[in-house]
């Protein structure tokens, strides 16, 4: 993906933006490079690094509560606000400057890790601990809110895991009581307006043309109009660092003044592969991702499997590769889940 933005400069229409992102691009390239030169053995400390990982975000998903609970507190506000919108979405995550989708990325792969250990003999007291950080982590991921993370996390749960770590009997069991539990779970968010609001309708909103009378656009009308603009160069696009120009004089064209006041970019990394690369750009990236499934299926990773299944969903809604924290945890992971790779058995 590296050389697709260093490739794409040759051609773009923004030099100047192309060359910012060489500086973000340059990890995607990095960080494989500086694994399979590594003398430290992943495979033999993958289990401790990503325990080490999921600890950490229980406790950065402890530490946003703690402060939400206290800014309650302080302005005397009812307990029932942290399920405000007040608390959820971007303003649970503000306190630590993260966006609320790509901190979500984290926590799904740090609750994946834990619900895979569980499934596997431990003592009582790793049990209880993985347990305790499970829930937390999950009650992050529900404060959080984050449409796509929702979407990958239930069939991580529901279908990825029984399918890689379970067998039989074992595996119907599983997918039942996790698909009556995910049933429930999805009747009791909808009870709370907010999360209702969030779910429900914001995603109407999200996928519903806007018309001139009204004040917001919605992210159907950025995925058309960087389509409108594909069209025009669909092979080659307009070349690194483009979209944003593109997409902001567009918007203003057709008076999305949300997306144009906003500078918002075109929230889908397969339109963003095209408009900037077009077909051979987006091809490439498509078959990184099918390197991915590939090598996690093969390999019966689960956390593997999952990482790809995460970033190929969130593509969908998001600019995972325009942004240093979804480029990094792309980048990162990736590699790290080459070069440690899982040998562990399935549960019978």
């Amino acid at each position: 993906m590296f050389f697709v933005t260093l490739l794409s400069t040759i051609y773009t229409i923004n030099r100047p933006e192309a060359f910012n992102q060489w500086g973000k691009h340059i990890t995607i390239l990095l960080f494989p490079i500086l694994f399979s030169l590594s003398p430290f053995d992943l495979k033999k400390y993958r289990n401790q690094l990503l325990l080490g990982f999921s600890l950490v975000c229980t406790l950065v998903v402890l530490y946003l509560y703690a402060d939400a609970f206290y800014t309650i507190r302080h302005y005397r506000l009812p307990l029932r606000a942290i399920v405000s919108g007040a608390f959820t979405n971007q303003n649970f995550s503000d306190s630590i400057e993260m966006h609320a989708t790509f901190f979500s990325l984290q926590l799904v792969m740090a609750l994946v890790y834990l619900l895979s250990e569980l499934l596997k003999k431990q003592p009582v007291i790793n049990k209880a601990i993985y347990i305790i950080c499970s829930v937390i982590l999950l009650a992050g991921i529900i404060q959080l809110s984050s449409k796509s993370i929702f979407v990958a996390l239930f069939l991580i749960i529901n279908l990825a895991v029984p399918y890689f770590l379970l067998m039989d009997k074992k595996r119907v069991r599983f997918i039942a009581v996790t698909a009556s539990l995910s049933v429930v779970l999805i009747i009791m968010l909808f009870t709370v307006g907010n999360f209702r609001v969030r779910l429900v309708n914001d995603l109407k909103y999200d996928l519903a043309l806007t018309s001139t009378d009204k004040a917001f656009d919605s992210r159907l009308d950025r995925w058309g109009t960087a389509t409108e603009l594909i069209s025009k160069s669909p092979i080659i696009g307009y070349g690194a660092g483009s979209e944003l120009g593109l997409l902001h004089e567009s918007f203003f064209q057709k008076k999305y003044y949300n997306s144009f006041l906003n500078n918002l970019n075109a929230h889908n990394e397969y339109l963003s592969m095209l408009l900037k690369s077009g077909i051979i750009g987006l091809f490439i990236y498509l078959a990184t991702l099918w390197f991915g499934f590939k090598q996690a299926l093969r390999r019966k990773d689960l956390l593997f499997f999952s990482f790809m299944l995460v970033v190929a969903v969130v593509s969908l809604s998001e600019n995972l590769l325009d942004v240093d924290k979804g480029i990094i945890f792309y980048a990162f992971f990736f590699s790290f889940f080459i070069f440690s790779e899982d040998k562990k058995a399935v549960i019978a």
